[in-house]
């Protein structure tokens, strides 16, 4: 179980499971036979036939649609042993959007334990420098929940960009880079407050939520290696 299934199925998921144990039971309380224990069996079974969904996130949903490229979204997800892939349910506004045929690689257990409506609380930002990777919540709208995107900390404008001759660590200002984007798109680029920052933007432009800074190798190599072919405008 813990070989196969560890880097997809985390607390959250097992607290599903519980809960979805629990009430088939409730159901089927007249009927001893057929319930169903909670033991890591059952639950290997469960996930392995597909009549368990579960949460975890999906990097680059939709198939790599454009509009998502290199973010990480909270989906329940379905496990097809025959073709060993998953299926996904998105519910960005009350909305379920399905996505099939999605690999391993593009799914990971959570990083921040939760609800995906909830501004991350960043406890990173006096820390942020030129270089430093990392993820910020984004949402298209106040109805809609945030998504986790890469970002890498970049210079301010007036900096020299020189090793010792750079400031920006020093600045209020944070630049946030999509270098996923082409140069000149609205997209590539944005700036937050270290000192005040909470969730700011508008609704042409989306809403940028907390950030988490990237200290593990394995989690920026990770999102190099979905990175584009091209350029997004």
């Amino acid at each position: 179980m813990k070989i196969k299934w560890s880097k997809v199925f985390g607390d959250a998921a097992y607290r599903e499971w519980k809960c979805y144990v629990a009430s088939r039971n409730i159901d089927k309380k007249n009927y001893i036979k057929s319930r169903l224990d909670d033991s890591i069996a059952a639950l290997y079974l469960s996930l392995e036939n597909g009549k368990f969904w579960f949460p975890a996130q999906v990097y680059n949903r939709e198939n790599g649609h454009a509009g998502f490229m290199l973010s990480c979204y909270d989906a329940q997800l379905c496990y097809d042993s025959r073709i060993d892939t998953f299926q996904a349910r998105y519910s960005p506004n009350g909305r379920w959007t399905i996505e099939e045929n999605i690999k391993w690689e593009r799914l990971r257990v959570p990083p921040i334990d939760s609800p995906s409506h909830v501004l991350h609380i960043s406890d990173c930002l006096d820390d942020l420098r030129p270089g430093d990777h990392v993820e910020i919540q984004w949402r298209r709208n106040k109805e809609f929940p945030y998504g986790w995107w890469y970002s890498i900390i970049g210079h301010l404008e007036t900096c020299q960009e020189q090793g010792n001759h750079c400031q920006c660590h020093n600045k209020d200002t944070v630049i946030l880079e999509f270098t996923q984007y082409t140069v000149g798109s609205r997209w590539r680029q944005t700036m937050i407050n270290r000192k005040n920052h909470r969730e700011q933007g508008n609704e042409i432009e989306g809403f940028y939520g907390g950030i988490r800074k990237l200290h593990s190798k394995e989690e920026i190599t990770r999102w190099k290696k979905l990175w584009p072919t091209k350029t997004v405008e």
